[in-house]
């Protein structure tokens, strides 16, 4: 088979070119979009947590109040546990 004139092969090179372009914007496109949903919906995230009353280990972790010290004496030791060899009398 011949090769094809230059010229024949340049509208097909610009046509290749046009159809690359037109994906390319069409691509350009849709990730833009995706974008401003994300934007969109992590703004409305972040009202959510503004207005969320916080919690106690919020507070605390962020030094919202002093950990109550007597709350250590209240608990009663854990023993071992006991073994199955082990005889009760």
């Amino acid at each position: 088979m011949p090769a094809q004139e230059l010229s024949e092969a340049g509208k097909y090179l610009a046509g290749a070119f046009g159809v690359f372009l037109v994906l390319l914007l069409i691509y350009i496109a849709i990730m833009a979009s995706k974008l401003s949903r994300m934007e969109r919906e992590l703004g409305e995230l972040g009202e959510l947590a503004e207005r969320r009353p916080p919690r106690a280990a919020d507070e605390a972790a962020a030094g919202g109040r002093e950990r109550d010290e007597t709350a250590g004496d209240e608990r009663e030791p854990v023993s071992a546990p006991r073994s199955s060899r082990e005889t009760v009398k």
